[in-house]
């Protein structure tokens, strides 16, 4: 299973202690191609609309609670730059989404 987030958390992992984690930061096309077929678990519709227009896909906002096992990914838009405003739907200058893939090995 393939999920797309805004954050990671080690409360997503179903085998803790005994997980082993491979994370990589990938580019923005890279997480546009694997997110065509991850499922959504961005908890807000603002964010999911900042990585719609980032990535040129539809992302839609589920605040799904995600339980990962061996073999699963999540692709993670890290926001990097200043603390956001309520509700913004676009990035203030300075400010990026940084792209990971993070699978449990």
């Amino acid at each position: 299973m393939r999920y797309i987030t805004n954050a990671f958390s080690l409360a997503m992992l179903a085998n803790l202690p005994r997980t082993q984690l491979g994370i990589e930061l990938i580019p923005a096309s890279t997480a546009r191609e694997l997110a065509r077929d991850a499922v959504s678990a961005v908890g807000h519709a603002s964010t999911a609309e900042i990585f719609s227009e980032i990535l040129g896909l539809p992302i839609k906002a589920d605040r799904r609670s995600v339980r990962l096992n061996r073999g699963d990914s999540v692709i993670v838009g890290q926001y990097s730059g200043p603390r956001l405003p309520e509700g913004a739907t676009s990035l203030p200058e300075g400010a990026a989404i940084l792209w990971y893939e993070v699978t449990v090995l």
